[in-house]
């Protein structure tokens, strides 16, 4: 029985951290945070949520939120993508940690292609019962670590994942936007159509490209 109820907690707390943090926590007690210079970051946001939301009883809403973010894991999951997590109706994931990943940049940007075709189904599909997605990604370095003791979680901090998150602000619906450094990243991979220099909040102007 001791054994059973063991397993839960380790379950869980892989559900919650990735292994490595999970096997560092689990030996010493403790996570020491830790910089990872080679990292990708994604934010999705839906579009027009609180309109949406007018159309939709609270099951319905909480129900299509559920199945979506359940699609967006099992495609992260395809790519052994690191989901961060959910914050209201954005999803932030990041590719390159804890395990360095030379194609981070690469997976991150199939992940997002696979989330946008998704969404595109899903409107097709539910009209206003859904939500139109935009998708913002960025390269760079991230802090990652442990915050909290009460319903801990696993976080990143640092400015590439403001960029990301301007990124995807700045972002049409049904759009993937990513910054001119994921754009060296992948430039010979996917086609990239440029946007211009765009003024991003408390950023300045910086060049975009979306995925054609």
């Amino acid at each position: 029985m001791l054994s059973v109820e063991k397993k839960k907690s380790e379950d869980l707390l892989l559900n919650i951290l990735p292994a490595e943090v999970a096997e560092e926590l689990k030996e010493k007690g403790a996570a020491n945070a830790k910089q990872f210079d080679d990292v990708t970051v994604l934010f999705t946001d839906f579009v027009n949520f609180t309109q949406a939301v007018e159309h939709m009883t609270p099951q319905q809403l909480i129900g299509e939120l559920h199945i979506c973010f359940k699609a967006f894991d099992e495609i992260t999951n395809k790519y052994n993508i690191e989901k961060i997590k959910t914050i209201g109706d954005a999803y932030l994931a990041v590719a390159g940690l804890p395990t360095a990943d030379p194609n981070h940049a690469e997976k991150i940007v199939r992940v997002a292609i696979e989330i946008n075709a998704f969404m595109q189904d899903r409107l097709v599909e539910l009209g206003v019962r859904t939500f139109p997605v935009r998708i913002g990604i960025h390269s760079g370095s991230v802090i990652a670590g442990i915050v909290g003791v009460k319903k801990f979680s696993y976080d990143i901090w640092g400015d590439t994942v403001n960029t990301a998150a301007r990124m995807e602000q700045n972002c049409d619906a049904g759009k993937i936007n990513i910054s001119q450094t994921t754009y060296e990243l992948v430039k010979d991979k996917f086609s990239c159509v440029y946007r211009g220099e765009i003024d991003a909040k408390n950023k300045g102007s910086l060049k975009m490209y979306y995925i054609s």
